[in-house]
């Protein structure tokens, strides 16, 4: 699981604003440029593959897109992914959603295995999307972060949980392990933490750009930061129940995590690097 910030954000930046200049709000209310329809160009000049589990997702990848263009023109045989097609930098970039009410790894691999049916030069493979996160001392996770697998501590990058199981000690036993991220990825992770490290980034301003193409922007705003609570680590969630954290486990400052707010110095939202779990 790569993030999607291993493309520039500088580019996406200034590319992005000439793009919104020529314009116009498309009916599923994501703006896109007509006159880019003839420049999407032929499958094979795909290299880039974002798949997103949830359409919450699609609708934030595709406004991150410097470029939106028109229908694609054929698909290989037994395809049944439906794409979207773009541009973010000098990147051509398919994006693919799981089927709805479909989840896990079987069917991101499915759509992966299609994918490269229809587009043979896909060289990345990206898939990028919201998840839970699991604050430590070391990594102060907050909502709204990002994060991006990275190898460490012996693991890959990903740690597929499936692949394991709990014996009788309570500890986590690895039975299977995945391969870590191409060479080409975490040379441009490297080479992203040190650009970030001496400039800073652009998140902010990326994310508000990006929201100014979304139509329903009140559904995919940023949460307050309110909402972001830390429960200790005794406070159980029910494991059955289909009420929200909030409702299940209230507001009670006793079961809350005290965490200071971000200054100055502090990047928010903030850009971790590790491992990332994932499974069925």
């Amino acid at each position: 699981m790569m993030s999607k910030r291993l493309l520039s954000t500088e580019n996406i930046a200034n590319t992005t604003a000439e793009s919104r200049k020529r314009g116009k709000i498309a009916s599923d209310g994501l703006e896109t440029s007509g006159a880019n329809i003839s420049q999407q160009g032929a499958n094979s000049e795909y290299t880039v593959g974002w798949i997103c589990a949830l359409t919450t997702e699609s609708v934030a990848a595709r406004a991150f897109l410097d470029e939106e263009y028109g229908g694609l023109e054929a698909v290989a045989q037994h395809d049944n992914n439906s794409y979207i097609l773009g541009k973010i930098s000098s990147h051509n970039v398919v994006i693919a959603v799981l089927p709805d009410a479909e989840y896990g790894t079987t069917s991101a691999a499915a759509v992966a295995r299609d994918m490269l049916h229809s587009f043979p030069n896909v060289r990345i493979g990206l898939m990028v999307g919201i998840g839970g996160g699991a604050p430590s001392l070391k990594r102060d996770i907050r909502l709204g972060d990002v994060v991006v697998s990275s190898p460490g501590g012996g693991k890959r990058g990903v740690f597929q949980y499936d692949f394991g199981k709990t014996i009788q000690d309570q500890t986590f036993q690895e039975t299977a392990f995945l391969d870590q991220p191409p060479t080409v990825l975490r040379a441009a992770v490297s080479t992203l933490k040190g650009t970030y490290d001496m400039k800073g980034h652009q998140l902010v301003d990326d994310v508000e750009m990006a929201l100014k193409k979304i139509k329903k922007r009140k559904k995919y705003r940023k949460p307050t930061p309110a909402s972001d609570r830390l429960y200790r680590s005794d406070v159980v969630y029910p494991s059955h129940s289909s009420e929200s954290c909030e409702i299940t486990c209230g507001n009670d400052e006793a079961n809350l995590v005290v965490r200071d707010k971000r200054d100055e110095e502090d990047d928010d939202p903030a850009i971790h690097y590790g491992l990332i779990a994932s499974g069925n």
